[in-house]
């Protein structure tokens, strides 16, 4: 594996990147008065899942429809995909955009979005990531989505998302009316917003911003990644960090402990949202739109040039529009 993850690495060192926080239309807000912490149940989670190697895209779908986000993106599958989504000899599971086919200004660039062929009520999920798309115009997300009910009513959790240049990676629930975001939760992270409840005219939902900025983007990828853990319980939902040098040693051997984690990156506790009304059983997705809803407006805040219009016809643009997934493993 760590072959080619140096090759990355080398490549990523050289390229010309700007760093920018993300900042969006919350402003930060973190109290830190009369926290009501969390500690995650020591319990005996089983392994029910692993997507890693040859195998697996076998439990992974390949959505083709329109980007709901509004994105310059055409989301492929079959022989359009074969491509963009691929397993290397190593295998590290390879996710991109199309970064070598002529597209006009304000075009639509081939790419894709997967998500798991099973749902879960409840679990552990443990994504093991060695780099994530970044750059101008880029807007990757590795997240979930209720069954059952039109967004947002059967719940969305984003465990990692951001755009362009962003080094800092955000954390949201998205959700139907009647769930907030208790302020006293304690977590790691920067709070940005405790209204949940979602709808297409106003869905910034309730958000964390972690604070280092090796969390998303180039500096994440030059440390080879890290992993990613959440539980989805009826107590609340839990997101935990860690880096490639500090992943503990019971997620290394496929027995995690979450108590023993420490506190959490980011906390959704049920003290003021039922979570197991607001988030039915969730499907996994990785996906990579360009510009849309979010990365649009928010490139003439970076320093990447031009609009991001015009960020779509430069193809070299998008090199390091790449997920490179070492597995997803499913816990419960």
């Amino acid at each position: 594996m760590f072959a080619p993850l140096a090759a990355l690495v080398l490549a990523l060192a050289t390229s010309a990147s700007a760093f920018v926080p993300h900042h969006n239309a919350h402003h930060r807000r973190h109290n830190g008065i009369g926290k009501a912490t969390y500690v995650p149940r020591s319990t005996s989670y089983k392994l029910v899942e692993r997507y890693e190697g040859k195998n697996f895209f076998d439990g992974w779908d390949f959505f083709t429809g329109s980007d709901p986000t509004h994105g310059n993106v055409n989301f492929v599958g079959g022989d359009d995909a074969s491509k963009l989504a691929y397993v290397q000899d190593d295998g590290t599971v390879v996710l991109a955009v199309d970064d070598f086919s002529d597209v006009a200004a304000g075009g639509n660039r081939n790419s894709i979005r997967i998500s798991t062929k099973k749902s879960w009520e409840r679990g552990l999920f443990i994504a093991d990531i060695y780099a994530m798309p970044h750059g101008c115009g880029v807007w990757p997300a590795y997240w979930s989505l209720g069954n059952g009910k039109d967004w947002p009513n059967a719940g969305e959790i984003d465990i990692i998302e951001g755009v362009n240049l962003n080094s800092q990676n955000q954390i949201t629930l998205h959700s139907g009316p009647g769930c907030l975001l208790d302020k006293a939760a304690d977590a790691l992270s920067n709070l940005l917003g405790t209204t949940c409840e979602s709808s297409n005219g106003n869905n910034a939902g309730c958000a964390w911003q972690q604070k280092g900025n090796n969390t998303f983007g180039h500096l994440f990828n030059m440390q080879a990644g890290g992993v990613w853990a959440h539980t989805v319980e009826s107590d609340a939902i839990s997101v935990w960090f860690f880096d490639r040098d500090n992943i503990p040693a019971d997620i290394t051997n496929q027995q995690p402990d979450p108590s023993t984690w420490g506190t959490p990156d980011a906390l959704f506790p049920n003290t003021q949202c039922d979570i197991s009304s607001h988030f039915l059983a969730q499907s996994l997705i990785f996906d990579i739109t360009l510009c849309g809803d979010w990365a649009g407006p928010a490139y003439s805040g970076t320093s990447c040039p031009g609009t991001c219009s015009q960020a779509i016809a430069n193809a070299s643009n998008f090199n390091l529009a790449k997920w490179m997934i070492g597995s997803v493993s499913v816990y419960q």
